[in-house]
């Protein structure tokens, strides 16, 4: 079961403290992760009990030689073709995972768009503005962060655009 509580003050990860030093509003759920959970965004959702099109998984991609993050939810896929048109580019495929968690500085399944070592171009899939509120990863692996989709993409500077797909 998730366990929610209000995050007012800085420590935990590089995404909690980048939330809290820029003075956003956001909950914090963390719940006990399942190495052997098939999905990590999933098993965010059933453990919330959010609906999945309301929990976004963080993932990179390599658009014509530049990583880019792109933040859809769990509930679909990554469309890598709108992905690079909504950057500008010609081409899209996923990251290498070591390159994603070196840059990022983030390990796989906790990778979060906020709090990144180095931030990348973000790209926030546009079914995020239906949701008041939306969870994406707070930088671990059983960790959410609930905030409004207007927030995580002025911390982010994300572009909405159609990137997801079901």
């Amino acid at each position: 079961m998730a366990k929610k509580q209000k995050k007012t003050q800085a420590g935990g990860t590089p995404a909690t403290v980048a939330l809290t030093r820029a003075g956003t509003a956001f909950t914090l759920h963390s719940y006990d992760h399942d190495p052997a959970h098939p999905s990590y965004g999933q098993e965010a959702a059933e453990a919330m009990g959010v609906s999945p099109d309301r929990v976004f998984k963080t993932l990179v991609a390599d658009v014509d030689g530049e990583l880019t993050v792109a933040v859809v939810p769990v509930a679909g896929t990554l469309n890598l073709k709108a992905l690079a048109t909504a950057v500008g580019g010609k081409r899209a495929t996923m990251a290498d995972p070591a390159a994603a968690e070196r840059t990022t500085g983030y390990v796989r399944g906790g990778i979060s768009p906020l709090g990144q070592r180095k931030q990348l171009r973000t790209v926030l899939d546009d079914s995020a503005d239906g949701h008041a509120t939306i969870c994406v990863s707070a930088g671990r692996r059983g960790l959410e962060v609930e905030l409004s989709p207007a927030d995580l993409a002025a911390l982010t500077g994300a572009v909405l655009a159609p990137i997801g797909r079901e």
